[in-house]
């Protein structure tokens, strides 16, 4: 609460022709305060929202683009298989993929360059069984890499 010096000298502000009371203004601060600690707790938890799994893909030559929108199985460095970001078992992948997506033909695998092939092909052999056709997601070459492969 406010208080205005003018006015009749009983303390309190004179606004408005003729009228005594007090001064009613918005405090800001409170306002202020919390837009500051929401912006700090921003500031300190952006870098921790990744979307997405991260997998680091085997880069090779640049053929041509072919981004289709179909199911996406992941398969990271430790095994773990997600269909989406979604972990699931080997053997319910057919049923997964009929659930969630219909009955497609063509499904994406993505799996870690630090991956060990074995679970790469159970997963391939597994979809291909059930008449998927498999499609592999690497990453295109960058110009630097393929000259320091000419170099070797």
């Amino acid at each position: 609460m406010a208080i205005s010096t003018s006015g009749n000298g009983n303390g309190f502000g004179n606004r408005r022709r003729g009228s005594t009371g007090t001064l009613s203004e918005i405090n800001v601060t409170p306002f202020v305060d919390v837009v500051l600690v929401l912006l700090i707790i921003f500031m300190l938890t952006a870098h921790i929202m990744d979307f997405g799994l991260e997998v680091d893909v085997p880069k090779v030559k640049y053929t041509k683009e072919s981004a289709q929108d179909l199911p996406v199985v992941t398969i990271r460095k430790t095994g773990d298989i997600y269909l989406n970001e979604q972990m699931v078992n080997i053997n319910d992948l057919k049923t997964e993929v009929q659930h969630r997506f219909g009955n497609g033909k063509a499904i994406y695998v993505k799996a870690d360059r630090e991956t060990i092939y074995e679970p790469i092909a159970q997963v391939v052999a597994e979809l291909g069984a059930d008449g998927f056709q498999v499609r592999l997601v690497t990453q295109p070459e960058d110009a630097a890499d393929s000259a320091k492969k000419g170099r070797r």
